[in-house]
């Protein structure tokens, strides 16, 4: 089957089923982000664990993007599991798995055909890399983890008020 361009002007996401049991990725609404990935097999995921769950799909996923695995909020929110290192470059082309993690006390068990994440194909820059004697300056600098602020600070800002509101009241 020769790859037409999509209504959208980009290329298809051309899929390949490497099994029977494999199920084609689907998109749960016309706006939504992701593609649902299905679980080819059953599998366990042990509790505080991690498991690869294949998909048995092989993708082409079109040039200048790539493709990312992301978690499926309701078996985040629910049943805590999450999902790893999920990059899909363009040049891949062989059976697509998912990392889970299961963050909860108990073993959670996946059967085939359940959705277990989406694929989300974002598209990506990748110039040229050249060394340099030095950077041109930015505000935050080399300012590390936190440097610009976050939950600490902002908790300090909102305690200072009722502070000073209790010292003018004494």
């Amino acid at each position: 089957m020769a790859a037409a361009s999509s209504a959208k002007g980009m290329p298809p996401l051309l899929v390949k089923r490497l099994s029977e049991s494999a199920v084609l990725p689907t998109r749960g609404s016309a706006l939504a982000a992701g593609y649902d990935l299905s679980a080819a097999h059953d599998g366990t995921i042990p509790a505080r664990g991690k498991a690869l769950i294949k998909t048995d799909l092989a993708v082409a996923i079109p040039e200048g993007c790539y493709g990312r695995v992301a978690p499926r909020s309701g078996l985040a929110w629910k049943h805590s599991i999450d999902v790893g290192a999920g990059v899909i470059d363009a040049d891949y082309r062989g059976n697509v798995g998912v990392i889970l993690f299961n963050l909860s006390d108990t073993a959670f068990d996946v059967k085939a055909g359940d959705r277990i994440a989406q694929l989300v194909l974002e598209r990506i820059a990748t110039p040229d890399v050249v060394e340099v004697d030095d950077l041109e300056a930015s505000d935050r600098g080399a300012g590390g983890f936190g440097s610009t602020g976050g939950f600490a600070e902002s908790a300090a800002k909102r305690a200072k008020p009722a502070e000073d509101s209790a010292k003018a009241d004494a």
